[in-house]
């Protein structure tokens, strides 16, 4: 009993420090030396778009001094045909690639996913080829294949005129879905498809109601990222482009060999605005459902 009483009798001595747990991920953004580098990223990434902003707004002809307020830039950029002709001939292209990337991207996922077949490793480094080429090659490539292989027409009517161009976008687009929607389907439980199959419904009333349902958040990401990918792409497009098949991005480049004037900070700000407003609203579309899911 002697020994039992003194083995409970507390300890006399320094207090124990209780041992402290390891800062999560999320702790280390209280720390100033992160939110310093977090800080000195996002002023690298957006002070510069936020200057082009800003000098489309400035009187002078030189971007470097700034002389006045004005949106006069704003209206000579509206009011150039040529111009806006070639943003149309974007956004007419982004929407097709859009269509056809999601629609080819859906397929492959479902197909890498599900099934297994000979050459399947082939078949996903093929698919990867697009992302991990350099663009310039891309370009090249598309140069010589609607050169020597598919000529396409020239002097089609619009926008028939700009099918080579879309289908160069819809080539180097639609892997970038398959990845974002293949990601989306690793988390998906394929007991829902057999207990959907064991109550009566179809291989594709099964696909519409429970694959489909499943894939949506995967399936605007991917969008908004071929829409974007189109609408901005440069160097496929000026190596598949025609005389009559000028893009925004080409034209801006063009005018830029000029001289770098206001009007050509106003036409790049157009860009930048039209491409945050689209991605703003689609992540709102996508917020919404999850929402609605949830409820």
């Amino acid at each position: 009993m002697a020994d039992e009483a003194l083995t409970s009798m507390p300890k006399v001595g320094r207090p124990r420090r209780e041992k402290r747990d390891k800062p999560g991920p999320l702790d280390y953004m209280r720390r100033w030396p992160l939110q310093l580098m977090v800080g000195a990223t996002l002023v690298f990434l957006y002070l510069p778009l936020i200057t082009l902003m800003v000098f489309s707004f400035n009187t002078s002809r030189r971007n470097v001094v700034w002389q006045g307020f004005t949106t006069d830039w704003y209206v000579k950029a509206f009011n150039n045909d040529s111009l806006l002709q070639a943003f149309l001939n974007s956004l007419t292209i982004a929407f097709f690639c859009t269509i056809f990337s999601v629609i080819l991207g859906v397929l492959a996922a479902v197909m890498l996913w599900r099934f297994r077949f000979p050459g399947k490793t082939a078949v996903e480094g093929s698919m990867a080829l697009p992302i991990v080429v350099p663009e310039i090659c891309l370009g090249v490539a598309m140069l010589v294949f609607f050169a020597r292989v598919m000529p396409w027409p020239m002097g089609m009517p619009w926008p028939l005129n700009l099918g080579a161009i879309i289908i160069a976008h819809i080539s180097f687009a639609f892997p970038f879905v398959a990845t974002v929607v293949r990601a989306r389907l690793s988390s998906f439980n394929r007991e829902l498809e057999e207990a959907a199959k064991d109550l009566g419904a179809s291989e594709w009333r099964t696909f519409w109601d429970v694959l489909v349902p499943h894939m949506q958040p995967g399936l605007i990401a991917g969008a908004l990222l071929a829409f974007t990918l189109s609408l901005d792409d440069f160097v496929i497009t000026f190596f598949t482009a025609g005389p009559d098949t000028i893009t925004f991005p080409v034209k801006v480049y063009s005018m830029l060999r000029f001289s770098v004037t206001p009007e050509v900070n106003a036409a790049s700000t157009v860009l930048i605005v039209v491409t945050v407003i689209l991605t703003a609203i689609g992540l709102q579309v996508q917020n919404n459902l999850s929402k609605e899911k949830k409820a």
